[in-house]
């Protein structure tokens, strides 16, 4: 009985193994990103082929910015262009071609949320006819 119990145990862990390592990485970027040089354009990007990836904005440290898989440093230069303003959501690259901004969330525009202010609806205070 063991022999057999151990054939059936080796072939799931195999059969694991192997659909484990077809299941893909919800956390990875794009191919496209990856396998793009620092002056070749991802396919569908504007803004002179750059693509802000990330911004690190350490306490008392140099803020950094990821574009287009390279990590540059404010101040530092990527495709011939030099990183010149870097905040939380986007990041300011001077170029031969002028100035190029570069945000985290392209396709995202950001609203206004206004909320209607209360009605009054009578008297404030305690209620009448209540234990």
């Amino acid at each position: 009985m063991a022999g057999p119990m151990k054939m059936i145990m080796l072939a799931l862990a195999v059969f694991a193994s192997a659909a484990h390592g077809q299941t893909a990485d919800p956390t990875r970027p794009p191919t496209a990103w990856l396998t793009a040089g620092d002056n070749a354009a991802p396919a569908g990007d504007g803004a002179g082929g750059f693509r802000l990836q990330s911004v690190l904005m350490p306490q008392g440290g140099r803020p950094v910015a990821v574009i287009t898989g390279k990590t540059v440093p404010l101040g530092g230069s990527v495709g011939g262009a030099t990183l010149i303003r870097l905040n939380e959501r986007e990041a300011v690259l001077q170029g031969a071609d002028g100035v190029t901004h570069l945000y985290l969330t392209p396709d995202v525009e950001k609203q206004m949320i206004v909320t209607p202010k209360p009605r009054k609806t009578g008297r404030s205070g305690p209620a009448k006819d209540l234990p």
